[in-house]
């Protein structure tokens, strides 16, 4: 055998091994969902709206349904129960798929998946990418300080809120369970 076809079966070997990873980093992020359980961990706070509202003033776009937020809802728009399950379910997989990416290194449990799920459905996916909590996530999954992470993340426009400390208490504990 010569040199370039030593060469050419090396390279060939190499781009196959490429799709092989490149397959499987996409069905490990399609494949992770998040479970029952944690859909109605994100449901409790978010809870069903069929009208659309500003939860707090400080916020640029209103809201409808199960926290759908965006420049598509708009002040007086209402839905049907059936339509926010749509928006929830789509909703939740560019979430899962944020989560999943970001975290694609780590062998993470199911609750601890679910609770970065629900911080993610709550402050963005920008928010929750630039995180100290992803980071220590990802330096060590197991880390207790996590939880004084989500702790963190409790305020609107510099406000303390009860509700965000009581998910940010849920949350870590869920992800501790």
């Amino acid at each position: 055998m010569d040199k370039s076809t030593t060469i050419g079966l090396l390279l060939c070997s190499f781009s196959l091994t490429l799709i092989g990873l490149t397959m499987k980093v996409a069905n490990t992020i399609s494949s992770k969902k998040v479970s029952d359980a944690g859909a109605n961990l994100i449901k409790s706070f978010e809870a069903l709206r069929l009208t659309a509202y500003k939860a707090l003033p400080t916020e640029q776009y209103y809201t409808i349904g199960y926290g759908h937020y965006g420049s598509d809802v708009k002040a007086g728009m209402q839905i049907t129960k059936e339509q926010a399950e749509k928006m929830f379910r789509n909703d939740l997989a560019k979430y899962e798929a944020t989560v999943a990416t970001a975290t694609i290194t780590k062998d993470l449990k199911q609750n601890q998946f679910d609770a970065l799920v629900c911080f993610c459905y709550n402050i963005g996916q920008g928010a929750f990418l630039k995180s100290t909590l992803l980071r220590k996530v990802l330096a060590n999954p197991n880390d207790t300080s996590i939880r004084s992470e989500f702790a963190k993340w409790n305020k609107s426009g510099g406000q303390v809120i009860a509700g965000l400390t009581r998910r940010r208490t849920a949350e870590a504990n869920y992800y501790f369970a």
